[in-house]
């Protein structure tokens, strides 16, 4: 078969640089098919050509536009578009006859508007939800990695992942992907090589590295091999419902793996550590928050002046697997109905690529032993989230989709809080991170709670009735977090 024939025709939506730049990269490669118009709302443009193809009208007439130049696809080229934009876009396109639409990343996501084909990924809900993404230039953000050894844990999961993308673009001399599931480590190993093969970024050697933040040994060792000069610690037990079914696992990983991989990196003498929190941290319900809080407190009381060791902590990532978004997308393509725990549940919601770019710019711009929290914005109904859901899929919520109220969850809040009342906020350069000015939530000595831990746990041959004591550990942490005291089941009655 000739290479050509049957090839699908696309229509790219923005005749700017990024549309531009794209129509020469599929017309240097015709395997992916044809660039047979662009579509762009500029008056100027309208009737002009660019590289021999026509820019056939504004997107308001891509219906009539289509009848006369069939297409099968389209591309949607604006790296720069808000939120509304993106909006209108999809209520236009999704009116014509299209087999699918993709998007260009956002311009904190690229770097000098070199946006490539291989970047392009279908248009998602996470496009259109919530507030527009604060813009964050890359090229400035990532000049201190310029030349370093980065460590990102959890590379496989959702931030991890995005934090490896964005960090191709950095000049990064290596990449080390570590995680303890190798499926997740494969893909985005697989995935960044892809995307170094299509022109992104610049040529970081890539190491995928599978091991366990519980084995401190191996933690030791590893650090000591690889003389990683910057670490993102993004590996974490995330699920709260969960975790409350499973508390010993859950500070297992997420409080000793925390602190097997700070006394290694204190030892490896590693120039940077930012530890990736959530506003469940504060003042926690749940055992997911309170393992998350320790692990800050871990952080912070490990930098000694020769290495930073921070902590950035921010709200709900929409789309993450520990989201509640893809359970609503399942329900959704099940016929609902959609669950909502509480009618008037509120969180704060920010997208994965720019969660990630704040997380770098603020890995650049802090200083060691504090805390920096990111700008969300205002707090988001989750009910109103999901009317939006329901109509990016084309239904009518409670017409087509119903929403079931089914109560707030063990370990969930009606709403969360970035701080405490009493704690403030203190401006930086980068008006989208502010560092916290704070004192530390716990009421006993931490290293006490960890040692008190450590045999529940770990196996003691000492202390062995005390392994996997699920019921002690909770009390523990109840003891620890003066906020878990008001539950059932934690603290000194334990």
């Amino acid at each position: 078969m000739k290479i050509g024939y049957g090839r699908k025709r696309i229509y790219i939506i923005g005749a700017g640089i990024a549309g531009a730049a794209l129509a020469r990269e599929i017309a240097a490669k015709p395997i992916f098919g044809e660039v047979v118009a662009f579509l762009d709302d500029d008056a100027v443009k309208i009737g002009s050509a660019i590289g021999g193809i026509p820019v056939a009208g504004p997107l308001n007439d891509v219906v009539r536009i289509m009848k006369t130049i069939p297409a099968d696809e389209a591309i949607i080229a604006i790296p720069s578009a808000t939120n509304e934009q993106l909006k209108h876009i999809h209520e236009i396109v999704s009116r014509a006859p299209f087999r699918q639409v993709k998007i260009l990343p956002r311009l904190s996501q690229i770097l000098d508007n070199s946006a490539h084909l291989v970047q392009t990924r279908d248009l998602n809900p996470e496009d259109l939800l919530g507030r527009t993404p604060v813009r964050v230039s890359l090229k400035k953000s990532l000049s201190y990695l310029r030349g370093k050894r980065v460590l990102i844990t959890g590379a496989g999961g959702s931030i991890g992942s995005e934090l490896a993308r964005q960090l191709l673009s950095g000049g990064a001399a290596r990449l080390y992907l570590f995680g303890h599931g190798e499926n997740s480590v494969y893909e985005i190993d697989r995935e960044l090589r892809l995307l170094q093969q299509g022109g992104v970024g610049e040529k970081a050697t890539i190491v995928p590295v599978i091991g366990e933040l519980q084995d401190r040994e191996y933690m030791s060792f590893l650090l000591k091999r690889l003389t990683a000069d910057v670490i993102f610690h993004a590996a974490a037990h995330k699920h709260v419902p969960l975790l409350e079914e499973n508390p010993v696992e859950a500070v297992k990983n997420n409080v000793f793996g925390t602190l097997n991989l700070v006394d290694a990196a204190r030892e490896a003498r590693t120039e940077r550590f930012v530890l990736i929190s959530t506003d469940k941290a504060v003042e926690p319900v749940s055992v997911y928050g309170a393992s998350k809080l320790l692990a800050e407190e871990i952080v912070l009381a490990a930098d000694d002046g020769r290495s930073n060791f921070m902590v950035v902590r921010f709200g709900n990532v929409l789309g993450s697997r520990g989201s509640i978004l893809p359970l609503f997308q399942k329900q959704i393509a099940a016929g609902g109905p959609v669950s909502l725990t509480h009618p008037e549940a509120r969180r704060y919601f920010m997208t994965i690529p720019e969660a990630a770019s704040l997380v770098l710019k603020a890995g650049g711009t802090g200083t060691g032993g504090e805390l920096y929290v990111l700008d969300m914005g205002e707090p988001v109904l989750v009910r109103d989230l999901i009317h939006q859901l329901i109509q990016f899929y084309g239904y009518t919520p409670e017409t087509d989709i119903k929403i079931a109220c089914t109560g707030l969850r063990e370990g969930e809040k009606l709403e969360e809080k970035l701080f405490r009342a009493g704690e403030e906020l203190e401006p930086t350069d980068f008006p989208k991170i502010s560092k916290l000015i704070r004192a530390s939530m716990l009421r006993r000595d931490l290293g006490s709670f960890l040692d008190d831990a450590r045999p529940i746990c770990y196996f003691d041959p000492a202390q062995p009735d005390l392994f996997r004591d699920r019921e002690r550990l909770k009390g523990l942490l109840g003891d620890a977090v003066p906020s878990l005291q008001c539950l059932v089941g934690y603290g000194e009655s334990n």
